[in-house]
């Protein structure tokens, strides 16, 4: 069978970062793989590169069409599925991701058949069923298979989008890869999807680096929820890579307080091509950590950045901003992350997700209507500011960044240590995110 498989482009309102976040869809290529070790021929479309959509769906004769998203594409997805079936009613649609597995209610509609909470566990037993001409119910029923804490799957078919992957970026680093090692977070954060997708396992670490072999890119994003966290495997996988001769430049997420605690992890790990963390450091306020879950305290936050400078490693922070702060709260921001060498940050308003805690503490405060999934981007303010208007809280977040990440000193960092089309790639991107906010700003309140 011949299956086309659609990462979506997000809706034209929603504020996102792929200006400065651009990945590989890792997931649809997995599915590629496990499409073709079946007998099926896998096509896949990136709409975010890739725009037009109907051209794709003509290009070939396909029976199924399947989607990935998160939740600002649920709205998207289910009018990708429409325009589906008014081309050929026939056609199976698909939808699965992590948005899928957690709130799979989210994606009921007319247009979409199956919605895959098991992902990729699911997918063979579907197809299965799509052979023998199981009915609708039949193929829902096969796409809720769980999960198991295994990963038994082909590695990703990367040549599935090859024309794509020259536009492949994260942050910092052109042309990069993703690879994932393993699944779910062993930590329970408030605000956080990750804990909610199953049992936290890891995936065979000769398997792991099998698969880094066949990677061209020299730079590699590994996108587990949590990369630092066994330090035996760390240093595992270092002689790994050592014993392979295996040379690439890596980012990965890691907690503060392992940093903290293993600074000669962090030491080996630079030595070993990893240029920069993405760190949740979330918020300089004790009172918030604590609310949030975090299990870490800002006395660990601070020292985890300070390891990190040491060893000359990039450290993308994340602060999130409540919605009762005030001028003084974005201030005392501003001063927090300039009293760090290279402030690098994403500042976002709180952000209560479907299926994670604090939505269930919060939902009734939210302000936005469920059904616009597009505005809950971790970049709208979902929750009304309590001591300032939207447009003083949308001013506050840009002005923090101005001040932080994208003052002249910042960018004169980024320019001496990644380039000059580095630079001026990330500037577009930061030029196009103050224009979505300076819009909402201008919006009558």
């Amino acid at each position: 069978m011949n299956i086309l498989l659609v990462k979506p482009r997000p809706h034209k309102d929603t504020i996102n970062l792929q200006s400065f976040m651009l990945c590989e869809p890792l997931e649809l290529e997995y599915a590629a793989a496990l499409l073709e070790r079946l007998g099926h021929r896998a096509d896949i479309v990136d709409l975010v590169l890739d725009r037009d959509f109907s051209a794709a769906l003509r290009a070939g004769d396909y029976q199924v069409v399947a989607f990935t998203a998160y939740q600002i594409h649920v709205g998207v997805v289910k009018e990708y599925a429409r325009r589906v079936k008014d081309h050929d009613p026939s056609i199976i649609t698909l939808v699965g991701g992590v948005h899928a597995e957690v709130v799979p209610e989210d994606f009921e509609s007319p247009f979409l058949d199956v919605v895959l909470t098991g992902g990729l566990y699911a997918l063979a037993g579907v197809m299965a069923g799509v052979e023998r001409g199981a009915s609708r119910e039949e193929l829902s029923a096969l796409g809720r298979v769980p999960k198991e804490p295994c990963f038994p799957f082909p590695h990703p078919d990367r040549s599935k989008t090859a024309r794509y992957r020259p536009h492949y970026n994260y942050i910092y680093h052109d042309r990069c890869a993703t690879i994932k090692t393993s699944f779910s977070c062993p930590y329970d954060c408030a605000f956080c999807f990750c804990a909610r997708l199953g049992p936290y396992f890891q995936r065979e670490l000769e398997d792991v680096l099998d698969e880094l072999e066949e990677i061209r890119e020299e730079n590699v994003f590994i996108v587990d929820d949590d990369f630092l966290f066994e330090p035996q495997r760390l240093r595992d996988f270092c002689r790994g890579l050592e014993e392979r001769g295996i040379r690439k430049t890596f980012l990965a997420f890691g907690r503060a307080d392992f940093i903290a605690e293993h600074e000669e992890l962090v030491e080996l790990l630079a030595r070993h091509g990893f240029d920069a963390f993405f760190v949740g450091l979330e918020s300089f306020k004790a009172g918030e950590l604590e609310e949030y879950r975090k299990r870490t305290t800002v006395e660990v936050n601070n020292r985890a950045v300070r390891i990190l400078e040491k060893y000359g490693v990039q450290c993308y922070s994340g602060l999130i901003v409540g919605f009762d702060w005030e001028k003084r709260d974005f201030d005392a921001l501003i001063a927090y992350l300039n009293s760090f060498e290279h402030p690098m940050v994403n500042i976002q308003p709180v952000t209560p997700i479907k299926g994670t805690p604090l939505y269930e503490a919060w939902k009734g405060r939210i302000t936005e209507k469920e059904g616009n999934y597009h505005l809950f981007d971790m970049a709208h303010a979902a929750l009304e500011p309590e001591r300032m208007s939207k447009r003083a809280f949308y001013y506050h977040i840009l002005r923090a960044y101005w001040k932080t990440s994208a003052a002249r000193k910042g960018r004169r960092y980024i320019r001496e240590r990644y380039g000059l089309s580095v630079y001026r790639r990330v500037r577009r991107g930061a030029l196009c995110i103050t224009w979505q906010y300076i819009k909402l700003m201008l919006r009558p309140n």
